[in-house]
């Protein structure tokens, strides 16, 4: 039977105001092995540590509960405390009273009675806990930056500034995600490339950099400090360390018709084309799609072109292996599909943009040369009506939408109104929306600039309808300061679409074993404390693949990523986790279903020769686990048919004495 210390934790109000820990002390220590059962205000202070340091050593235990909040929180500072005082830390439980029991019930005795019971089923547990040893594990000095816009950039540059070699994947021919389709950035109103070209340049030309892009990551195995991940190179037909970036063959190439994403398919590019101008690398793509040689065998005019001989049709899509210590996800964000939203009329006039293409229009890299010209007909328009949340903040039951706020929008639509005005003077313009949210440094200010500097037309107020009439576009709208409705004229309308994960982020999020929530967001460890961590260690998380954020607040993230993976990989080595699976090899029936679930590759199979009960020998092939590579998931306990496996610390047996505990 174990000796085993109960402590009770007040939590200040959090847990006392709706549980009496005095009564839940009094009442745990009559249960089994315990010897002693107190409680104090605030356990994990240096105070309330050292009380329980002092107990472990006076009543000599070999096992302790602390009932107080979620071991997501403190279960770390407990089990340290429990080590200082030469207990196994594996030796600890923590019993939730705080979220599972305080934060969930309003009635004293109902909460007290409940965690009663949550200390009893703690107390069951540590009564068969025993003690554990965790192993250690080399760390690969190597980090996975997986996304090429400004949060990877920024992070693989920190990354390497600190002397560790930095992969970036990138699915685009280039780096520089979306920063590099804008045209200048809120609040300072500076040039977009300005700023991300010289990060761009840098990141190439770091020694400690090496760029993939056009690329994919294909499969992810490993743990923590020992990933081992398949990206795929696709084929550019281009040789990258031959070509020079002249352009000529984009020049040449006959086929001109081919939908330019990068203008958001606005004009047209060539089948063989770099993306813009300062494009890293500047390497030219041939799109297979699109390409007639590759299609048909008949052209290769780029080939002919092409002095450094760069050409090579030939090429293959090429699958390269690599290991890795830390994975930073850098995904980034898509504006939101605008087909369901056919009250705006985007399906059925050019004249209707969403706020991307509004910023390819203005950018002198543009399809128009910066110039702000109607998609219809090339003309200049002089009313344009900008609509807010468009598919943000909808409400639950809407399905064509996302009930979050995307936090971009108000700003960048103030930019473009600013921009507008400033640029075209004569052009009227108008700004439908539901609130005005500016929280950053200096943002409230660049929005009432617009409004009392350029004369931006703010209407509280949500755009109805808008109907293309002749070279018009007819919108109607409601003005719910002035109590009025609106009919306005407009030549050109904007719709702020609302930001979404980019659709490479699930399947990502899959082969990590990352949690993501039910819009697609990588999901932190913890939403304060661990806001660049995901729960899956080893995995970390920069920019918007995590929530809706500005240029400012993404490379912060970065750099908080860049600092998380910086610390792990400076360790030479990392304590594994030793609630590892173990396969008790004479109720295995080789059958191998833990095998096909393990999302780490621990379990293999061997041919054991057993010793029967008649004395007779024989073959049976069992199951074995590399405890080295095991993570503890559980996932084989609940696949295997036999209950041959189970788990260090979270044994059948034990999780069983916890439910009969609670159900006494």
């Amino acid at each position: 039977m174990q000796r085993i210390g109960v402590f009770v934790c007040h939590c200040g109000t959090n847990i006392a105001g709706t549980v009496d820990v005095k009564a839940v002390a009094e009442a745990l220590r009559y249960e089994p092995g315990v010897v002693i059962s107190t409680e104090y205000q605030y356990m994990c202070s240096q105070a309330g540590q050292d009380m329980i340091h002092e107990a472990i050593r006076e009543n000599n235990l070999t096992g302790i509960v602390v009932c107080s909040c979620s071991p997501r929180m403190h279960e770390a500072t407990f089990r340290k405390t429990a080590q200082s005082a030469g207990l196994n830390p594996y030796m600890v439980e923590i019993a939730n009273i705080r979220e599972q029991c305080s934060w969930v019930h309003k009635d004293m005795e109902i909460g007290t009675e409940k965690a009663i019971i949550l200390g009893r089923a703690a107390i069951a547990k540590v009564n068969l806990n025993a003690p554990l040893t965790p192993g250690e594990t080399p760390v690969t000095k190597r980090a996975l930056v997986i996304g090429g816009g400004i949060a990877g950039i920024q992070t693989a540059l920190d990354i390497a500034d600190a002397g560790f070699p930095v992969d970036i994947v990138e699915t685009k021919p280039t780096i520089g995600g979306k920063m590099a389709q804008l045209d200048k950035t809120f609040p300072t109103l500076d040039c977009a490339a300005c700023i991300l070209t010289p990060k761009m340049v840098e990141a190439a030309q770091h020694e400690n950099i090496r760029i993939l892009s056009y690329s994919e990551v294909q499969d992810i195995k490993g743990f923590v400090g020992n990933f081992t991940v398949q990206i795929k190179k696709k084929a550019r037909y281009v040789k990258e360390d031959i070509c020079t970036g002249c352009g000529l063959c984009t020049e040449k190439c006959p086929q001109k018709k081919v939908p330019n994403e990068f203008n958001l398919e606005m004009d047209n590019r060539r089948a063989i084309y770099i993306p813009f101008a300062q494009a890293v690398p500047k390497v030219a793509t041939i799109d297979p799609n699109y390409c007639t040689m590759l299609k048909t065998g008949k052209c290769g005019v780029c080939a002919k072109v092409c002095t450094a001989k760069a050409i090579d049709y030939t090429q293959k899509d090429e699958i390269m292996e690599e290991k890795y210590g830390a994975i930073v996800a850098a995904t980034g964000f898509n504006p939101i599909s605008m087909k369901p939203f056919d009250e705006y009329a985007y399906s059925q006039s050019k004249d209707v943009i969403t706020s991307l293409e509004f910023e390819r229009l203005m950018n002198a890299a543009g399809p128009t040369g910066g110039k702000l010209l109607r998609p219809s007909d090339g003309k200049h328009p002089h009313t344009i009506v900008f609509v807010q949340c468009v598919g943000s903040r909808c409400s639950a039951h809407a399905s064509k939408g996302k009930e979050y706020c995307s936090k971009i929008c108000c700003m960048y639509t103030a930019k473009h109104a600013m921009l507008t005005r400033d640029k075209y003077p004569d052009t009227d313009v108008y700004v439908f929306y539901i609130d005005v949210r500016t929280p950053g440094k200096n943002f409230d200010e660049f929005y009432r600039r617009a409004v009392e500097e350029y004369g931006v037309h703010y209407v509280k107020g949500m755009v109805g309808k808008v109907s293309p009439e002749g070279d018009k576009l007819m919108v109607q709208a409601s003005d719910l300061l002035a109590d009025k409705q609106l009919h306005i004229e407009a030549d050109l309308v904007v719709l702020a679409a609302a930001i979404e994960p980019d659709m490479s982020a699930r399947p990502l999020a899959t082969m990590l074993t990352a949690s993501m929530d039910t819009n697609d967001f990588f999901t932190e460890a913890h939403p304060k404390l661990r806001p660049v961590e995901s729960p899956t260690a080893g995995v970390f998380l920069s920019g918007a693949c995590q929530g809706p954020k500005d240029i400012p607040e993404t490379v912060s993230q970065a750099g908080a990523a860049a600092a998380k993976v910086i610390g792990l990989l400076a360790k030479d080595k990392l304590k594994g986790n030793p609630c590892v699976a173990g396969s008790d090899e004479w109720m295995c029936n080789g059958c191998s279903s833990c095998e096909r679930v393990c999302p780490y590759g621990a379990i293999t199979y061997v041919t054991k020769e057993f010793r029967m009960p008649d004395r007779t020998t024989a073959l049976r092939r069992v199951a074995q686990v590399n405890e080295a590579v095991c993570q503890g998931c559980g996932a084989c306990t609940v696949a295997c048919p036999s209950g041959a496996m189970d788990l260090k610390g979270f044994a059948s047996s034990q999780i069983m004495a916890e439910v009969d505990a609670i159900c006494k």
